[in-house]
């Protein structure tokens, strides 16, 4: 066996309709079988799949919220606390996870900003509130129990009053308020929804890289992929320039 018979293999499989993963799997029985047969039976022989080769698998567009979703899902929601929590993942672009450990110190409201401590890969950053975010999170702080808990949002009810309240406690409450619009929501198609409208708002990659915590700028640049309206709006400009010379210069034909 060959490396060249592996690729012809891949062809094949390609050729039948089979899906990148499927491939691997296959890819990954035959590597296993030649360490077996190399570790196990002592055959010192050349293993044609060398360890880490795959096929790259297709990675899924992010998904993000339409307008009508967005408002669906805002007028389900009830409390303060929750209103807040959805509205700084849709306006600040936090993860599930920074939002259970946000902490009373993190927050700025006076220039209205967050410290965002040990974001993903252990990294810190600074968001920015939207009047209407800093008003939901105004509201709440303002209805909040007088717990010791440095963590900025608690359990309202329940033997665990008081306490910060989880990851899972977030994710449920969300699939909770999704199930109410009938709709496939999660904690980060707000955070994806957050990058696409600033986009087809047109800040800049970078800008919205820092906001999100992206340590490649590959990663921000995938939204780039979903946001037509920028696309569209880019598209009709150069469009407006192409026909503008053009007619510019059948005027100049014209003339001569």
């Amino acid at each position: 066996m060959t490396s060249q018979k592996i690729s012809a293999y891949i062809d094949s499989l390609l050729a039948k309709g089979l899906a990148p993963k499927a491939i691997n799997c296959r890819l990954d029985s035959v590597r296993g079988f030649y360490v077996h047969m190399s570790r196990e039976e002592g055959l010192p022989l050349h293993n044609p799949v060398k360890k880490g080769y795959a096929l790259r698998l297709a990675r899924p567009l992010p998904r993000y919220l339409k307008d009508e979703e967005v408002m669906s899902l805002f007028q389900v929601i009830r409390g303060l606390r929750d209103h807040a929590i959805f509205m700084l993942m849709l306006r600040c672009g936090l993860r599930v996870e920074e939002v259970a450990h946000l902490r009373l110190q993190d927050l700025d409201l006076a220039q209205r900003r967050i410290l965002v401590c040990r974001g993903k890969g252990g990294k810190d950053r600074i968001v920015y509130i939207s009047h209407d975010a800093h008003r939901a999170l105004l509201g709440y702080l303002k209805s909040r129990s007088s717990s010791k808990a440095k963590e900025v949002f608690l359990v309202g009810k329940g033997s665990y009053r008081g306490t910060p309240i989880s990851v899972r406690g977030i994710q449920k409450r969300i699939e909770y308020y999704a199930r109410k619009t009938g709709s496939k929501i999660s904690c980060h198609h707000l955070r994806h929804t957050m990058a696409t409208q600033l986009l087809n708002a047109d800040a800049d990659l970078v800008t919205i890289q820092d906001l999100l915590g992206h340590t490649r700028i590959k990663t921000t640049q995938r939204y780039a992929r979903v946001s037509n309206l920028k696309v569209q709006r880019d598209y009709y400009k150069a469009m407006e320039v192409i026909l503008q010379k053009g007619d510019r210069e059948a005027i100049e034909l014209l003339s001569i």
